[in-house]
């Protein structure tokens, strides 16, 4: 797939991929314990995932709140995790090293859900990218040195004499219905990916960030191909890499330079 850049410091906070397939009935305990095993050697802590669901009752009556409950399998560090929904495989990390790397344990997670429960197929697969860009600034317009103009022109407009941009947030969309990515971004503070959660990440202090959170995704055209790893890994490269080359679009030569520090490939 050719040669990327690797960073030393890649502003990473979050990936996460997710692959919906047509809905299936719960996962029992007996078909959980058969993933708990398949999995076991990297993901060896069953730590399930709370989700919430809005129950109607009867007609013109309130939904309720629910909560449910799916399999979600850990790293013994907490910061990579697979959970299994009924309609859908989730894999998240906030210790991203590759493209690789992240390929292997969506093959594995699949492979182990079709052993168990078999889905009949792919509804869409995304892949989402959060990134907190630090640097070095002493006001918002500063950002132009990190971010690319495309992003950060806004900081230039004044309301009148000595009246500065002091935040914007955006959101633009690339490609169609079938292939594409969608970009939000902004100048924020405090953390994108809350330190807290239930996977742990690295915690950089607290202050003024640019987000840009990248959702890379797919979504089959006519028909609905089959639940198998040879109908997902090349649109898996290929969304991966298209936000890639969006990312690098977004930062400047200084940001690479002076923050990222490329290092050779391994």
């Amino acid at each position: 797939m050719g040669q990327r850049k690797i960073y030393s410091n890649a502003p990473l906070a979050l990936t996460v991929v997710e692959l919906r397939h047509t809905a299936t009935p719960p996962l029992s305990e007996a078909d959980q314990a058969v993933l708990k095993k398949l999995l076991a050697d990297t993901f060896p802590l069953a730590r399930p995932a709370a989700r919430a669901l809005n129950v109607t009752l009867a007609p013109g009556v309130a939904p309720t709140t629910e909560q449910t409950f799916d399999p979600r399998y850990m790293t013994r560090d907490t910061t990579t995790a697979v959970t299994f929904r009924a309609d859908a495989i989730a894999v998240e990390t906030t210790t991203y090293k590759r493209r690789s790397v992240l390929r292997e344990i969506l093959h594995r997670a699949v492979d182990a859900r079709q052993h168990v429960a078999p889905a009949d197929g792919i509804a869409r697969l995304g892949i989402r990218y959060i990134n907190e860009i630090r640097a070095d600034i002493e006001g918002p317009a500063d950002w132009s040195k990190w971010i690319s103009p495309a992003l950060t022109s806004v900081s230039g407009l004044r309301v009148d004499e000595g009246s500065h941009t002091q935040a914007w947030q955006g959101m633009a969309s690339f490609g169609d219905q079938q292939r594409g990515i969608v970009l939000r971004h902004g100048n924020l503070d405090g953390y994108a990916v809350a330190p807290g959660g239930e996977l742990r990440r690295p915690t950089p202090p607290p202050g003024p960030f640019y987000l840009l959170d990248l959702d890379s995704y797919w979504v089959p055209a006519n028909e609905m191909p089959p639940l198998d790893w040879a109908n997902i890994e090349p649109h898996y490269d290929k969304a991966a890499l298209s936000a890639y080359g969006l990312f690098e679009q977004l930062i400047t030569d200084e940001y690479r330079e002076e923050v990222l520090r490329e290092q050779p490939e391994q």
